[in-house]
Parts: structure tokens; sequence; C-alpha cells
């Protein structure tokens, strides 16, 4: 197991990291605006879904192997970035296709938002360059298993995420509400929101390798 003091460290740098909005609140935001909060909420649960892939990944040494071999890095980072864009022209189109009173998250199924959510969770490359990084400088090597400790501490990671983008999705969610009430808001908000994915999805594809540490989650 994950010595005391070292899961207490990393959980304290995993809320400094957290705190500070990245791609993923970015996502959230983005979503929420577009979805509202129920789709927000669903946004969220799918993409700590997808980290989690990417945390089994790293446990079994996969991560590692993908974070420094440039073919397999740029394949995911790039698929990540295009369903990125993707979901936002797509927020954009159907901007208008919705009244305050029945918002899109609705008429989304939540079976698909919570796919959405995992795929551009798991293709994260910002993930899956903190995770690899990061992640083994917490391990105690003397105390074996480990795989199990570098799980450990990524399930750490993933409760204070989830508790950090929720609360993201709830604050752009009652910041929606108020718009909702005019139509021609509502449509602003969900350009809004589409906006933001594309653009993130243009800055994921600039993302470096294993040597980069991402500036926010």
């Amino acid at each position: 197991m994950v010595p005391l003091s070292n899961m207490l460290a990393f959980a304290l740098a995993s809320a400094v990291l957290i705190a500070v909005p990245g791609p993923s609140v970015l996502f959230v935001i983005g979503r929420t605006l577009a979805l509202g909060r129920r789709g927000g909420l669903l946004s969220v649960l799918g993409n700590a879904l997808g980290e989690l892939l990417q945390i089994a990944a790293v446990a079994l040494g996969v991560g590692v192997v993908l974070a420094q071999s440039v073919a397999l890095f740029s394949v995911v980072k790039f698929a990540g970035a295009a369903y990125l864009i993707y979901l936002g022209v797509q927020a954009i189109r159907h901007r208008g296709g919705t009244t305050a009173a029945r918002g899109p998250a609705r008429s989304a199924s939540a079976r698909r938002v919570l796919r959405e959510g995992f795929i551009v969770g798991a293709t994260n490359p910002k993930s899956v360059v903190f995770f690899v990084a990061v992640l083994p400088q917490f391990v105690d090597y003397h105390a074996g298993a480990i795989p199990l400790q570098l799980a450990t501490l990524g399930a750490v990671f993933l409760m204070i995420a989830l508790v950090s983008d929720s609360a993201w999705a709830l604050a752009a969610g009652t910041a929606r509400q108020w718009f909702a009430r005019s139509p021609r808001r509502i449509s602003a908000l969900g350009t809004t929101g589409g906006i933001m994915m594309i653009g993130l999805g243009g800055t994921l594809a600039l993302v470096g390798q294993a040597g980069e540490l991402p500036a926010g989650k």
C-alpha cells in the first residue's frame, strides 16, 4: 500500500493541480453551457471514467509506452482533439434546437453524453502526461505491489477531480439557467460552449509528450 505520508502529499499536489482550470474543466464548462447542468454532470462522470482507463494503463505499464512513443501519443492526441472539435461543431449546429423549459440535456440520452465524456477523458493527452510523470514519484518502491499503488493514487486523484469538476458543472449550470430565460441568450450559450470545445481541441493538438507537464487539469 501507499504510505500515508505519500498519499497525503499526492492528495495535496492533486488538489493544487485540479484547482487550476485546465482541459477537463474547460470541457465540463463548455458541455454544461451547451447541454445544461444534467449534461455537464454526466460529462464529468464520463470524463472520469475515461481517465480511469488511463490510470489503469499507467498501472499496467502501458501508459509509459504510450507517452514515450511519438506515433502512439500523436494518434491519441489528434484523435482526442478532433473529437472535441466535432463536439464543439455539433453544439453550435444545435444551439437553437431547444427551449428554456426543455434543455438539450434531456434530448440527448444519458448513455450518449457519458460515452462522449468517456472518449474525451480517455484521449486527453495532458492527463496521460500527468499520470505517467507524476504518479510514480509518490510510489514506495520498497513496499512492492507497484501497480496497486499507482491505481490507488489514481483513484485519489479521480475522487478529488470528481468533486471539483462537479462544482464547476453546477456553477456553470446555475449561470445557464439565468441565460435560458431568453431564446437568444440560450442560443448564444450553445455557441459559446461549442467555441470553447473547438478551441480546446486545437490547444490539445499542440500538447507535447511526457516532458511537458500540464498547467491545469
